[in-house]
């Protein structure tokens, strides 16, 4: 056996952090997941780098804040000439991989067609697959399966239907019919028994690092059947739909507008059945991540392996009357973060802030890789050694920025209490959370003159600590 640990990176494209039986859900069935936390360290506090796939995940490759990388909204494939967490892990003798979604770039015909440029990411090997709308017109090595078994077309009319509904506002998210594929071909399924496999035949003397990328639990919120059953939707928690106070900022206003989903004609048993369909989703994946690891159990490898698991963004699932992402709501920027080392620890929950910069750090830290020079990102590592005693078990940032551009681009930046909002170019302040108080989020108190100290303070002492370095030619 290698002397240096695997690494296993789980990571989940817009899951909310709350949707586990760990951090308090009163109905996710997630016991792989519990596991994970049970013999880890949980990160509650752990912030996207911005609300939204493409963005994050070239922030949590490049170690680079969205300021600086420069891609605000779709994918940049040039980025891959810059610094990359995987190319530095695979050069520190380490046999790279990747299963799923990469989500690098966007339009393409085959998966494979674009494999040079995951090399030049860093991976090794290198099995890409897109999330689930994207299987609709690009092929990859699921679609190739299911042409096989005979089930593209009857895969590829669910979702044109999905997009048809979606697209022209008749099908609501309560209304999305189960997967009509068998629950073994569903792609998160097909995802986690592919990574199985890859587990289950690694021969090499290299210790490897491989990211496991499902597409779910994205809409569609295609669960299947069965899955749906084991939820009883009049248990389900509805969402947050009290009214909010004070001024709605450009970003939730423009979402709010361009809303495809008629929220507020949505009744509380409609709510409640909407959200078993995407709880049905997350306890799909949680069995396909225990695929995994009955696979890393299998061949002797999960006492050697660092488990990181996490996800680019969250969902807003009804809440503040929103579905899906693109705001700096608690839904859609909170992701969850477990890191359980080699051979696990007593589970214990870390209250510090983190985002996606620090866990590409970690990553890093526990492959014994050079790190990225000027990320911001820090290694959580030294936090989990020193342990829950240790007198700074639950501190780790002063403060978090997450950033996403709509009509402007704008930035977030979350402290111990606080969060607010800003016009990245002219740093005018448009939300104010005081998440003590006002964990919901429903009084913005941008405007409040008892709060203006908090907003200059925030200001000159974070603000401008994580603005740094703006790379203005590509600011939207």
């Amino acid at each position: 056996m290698t002397t240096k640990p695997n690494i296993l990176l789980i990571f989940t494209d817009q899951q909310r952090a709350d949707t586990f039986g760990y951090a308090g859900d009163p109905v996710a069935i997630t016991p792989i997941a519990d596991r994970l936390a049970a013999e880890g360290v949980v990160f509650p506090r752990c912030c996207a780098s911005a609300p939204v796939c493409m963005t994050t995940r070239a922030s949590l490759i490049s170690g680079k804040p969205v300021h600086r990388h420069g891609v605000w909204s779709m994918a940049d494939p040039q980025l891959r000439h810059g610094t990359s967490h995987v190319r530095n892990v695979r050069d520190a003798g380490y046999h790279t991989a990747v299963v799923g979604k990469t989500h690098f770039r966007h339009g393409q015909t085959h998966t494979r067609d674009h494999e040079e440029e995951l090399h030049d990411w860093g991976y090794v090997d290198a099995v890409e697959i897109t999330g689930p709308v994207e299987s609709m017109t690009t092929d990859s090595p699921y679609t190739d399966h299911l042409a096989e078994k005979g089930l593209l077309d009857v895969h590829r009319e669910y979702l044109r239907t999905y997009v048809r509904g979606e697209r022209e506002r008749v099908q609501q998210p309560w209304e999305t019919p189960p997967c009509t594929l068998p629950t073994e071909d569903h792609l998160d399924m097909y995802i986690a028994r592919t990574a199985a496999e890859w587990v289950q035949n690694y021969e090499g003397d290299e210790p490897f690092y491989l990211q496991v990328c499902f597409g779910g639990p994205h809409n569609p919120w295609d669960s299947p059947a069965e899955y749906r059953r084991r939820y009883d939707a009049d248990s389900m928690p509805l969402s947050i739909t009290e009214k909010q106070k004070g001024p709605v900022a450009p970003l939730v206003e423009m979402m709010l507008a361009g809303a495809a989903a008629k929220l507020d004609e949505m009744s509380a048993a409609q709510n409640r059945v909407m959200k078993t369909y995407y709880y049905g989703k997350v306890t799909l994946i949680d069995d396909g991540i225990g695929l995994v690891i009955d696979a890393l159990e299998q061949n002797g490898h999960l006492d050697n392996t660092w488990i990181v698991h996490s996800a680019d963004h969250g969902e807003m699932l009804a809440d503040h009357g929103l579905i899906a992402k693109k705001v700096f709501y608690e839904g859609a920027v909170k992701v969850p973060l477990v890191v359980r080392p080699p051979t696990g620890v007593e589970g214990w929950v870390s209250a510090g802030l983190t985002d996606h910069l620090d866990i590409a750090a970690t990553i890093m830290d526990a492959a014994g890789a050079e790190l990225i020079e000027d990320s911001p990102g820090r290694s959580l590592l030294p936090l989990i050694d020193a342990g829950a005693g240790d007198a700074n078990a639950q501190r780790h940032r002063a403060a978090v920025l997450s950033e996403f551009a709509g009509r402007d681009p704008y930035s977030m930046v979350l402290t111990d209490r606080y969060k607010m909002t800003v016009n990245t170019r002219t740093r005018e302040p448009l939300d104010l959370y005081d998440m003590d108080e006002d964990p919901s989020e429903l009084h913005n108190r941008v405007d409040d003159p008892m709060l203006a100290g908090v907003r200059e303070a925030i200001g000159e002492e974070h603000l401008s600590k994580l603005l740094v370095d703006v790379n203005w030619e590509k600011l939207p």
